[in-house]
């Protein structure tokens, strides 16, 4: 007789594959309502994090401020992290729709204590979301050096202001520079997109592997290709916003991005057989 295999103990990844829904066109305005619910209901925990995000911003203002050729890069690199800096704003939603507190404890909890009940503190498993943020991270840099040796080495002139590069670059006439920069971080954010639109909130939420994770948010992206495109172009857009607004926009922007990105996660995922990483604290509870 054959003898079942004995279940994975709470504290191993779980080896299901996470179902995928598809949605509708317009569902990623949903998740921008939900998002500005929350944030009423967290109140200034969450445009505290937008206050920290914006303080940032203008810190790689004050370094680069006369040297745009960088400062583009740094901006636009700055956010590719964003998904990691967002996490404790996921873990504000899910307290939220679990009927929990969302105070500065769960912020405190997710970045200094997320998995309590872990007992093996140096698996891959519970160092998966520091992983992530690294690959982000990376990722940022070199595509801040790219942009930067692009610009300094084609472009005509020293590009030293966004004037400047709006006239010899964007607006150039000869050359083929601002294609070539806007092409290059289109490669580098479309994959990175792919790979960041679910996978943090799902790190965070269920006992699932890093490579699972990635994989998991492709498949939401490839199952739902136009509502994720408008997804990405609302982020783009809100984005450019908080830029645009000499950085102040941000301390709404970013918490509203980063709470919306939680519900975009539920509504894409269907992880009912995957296992909580906080589920043996709950029980002690």
């Amino acid at each position: 007789m054959h003898t079942p295999s004995p279940p994975l103990p709470a504290t191993s990844p779980s080896r299901a594959t996470p179902g995928v829904r598809t949605i509708a066109l317009t569902q990623p305005m949903h998740w921008v309502i939900l998002a500005w619910r929350d944030m009423a209901r967290c109140g200034w925990i969450s445009f505290a994090h937008g206050l920290v995000l914006a303080l940032v911003g203008a810190v790689i203002l004050a370094v680069a401020h006369d040297r745009f050729w960088l400062l583009a890069g740094a901006l636009s690199g700055f956010l590719v992290v964003a998904p990691a800096l967002a996490t404790s704003l996921y873990a504000l939603s899910r307290a939220l729709e679990r009927g929990e507190k969302a105070d500065i404890g769960v912020v405190l909890k997710t970045w200094l204590n997320w998995q309590n009940n872990h007992i093996n503190k140096w698996g891959n498993d519970y160092w998966c979301l520091v992983q992530f943020g690294a690959l982000l991270a990376l990722a940022g840099t070199g595509w801040v050096l790219t942009s930067a040796a692009l610009i300094t080495l084609l472009a005509p002139v020293p590009i030293t202001t966004p004037l400047a590069f709006i006239q010899h670059v964007v607006l150039a006439r000869d050359g083929f520079l601002f294609e070539l920069w806007l092409a290059l971080g289109g490669v580098l954010a479309a994959p990175i997109f792919a790979s960041t639109a679910v996978a943090m909130p799902l790190l965070l939420d269920r006992r699932v592997t890093l490579m699972q994770a990635v994989l998991t948010s492709w498949r939401a992206v490839l199952a739902n290709p136009m509502p994720m495109a408008f997804w990405a172009a609302l982020i783009m857009g809100f984005t450019l916003l908080g830029l645009g607004s000499a950085l102040l926009g941000l301390i709404a922007v970013m918490p509203m991005l980063g709470h919306a990105s939680w519900h975009a996660y539920r509504d894409l995922v269907d992880v009912s057989a995957l296992p909580e990483r906080d589920a043996l604290a709950k029980d002690a509870r």
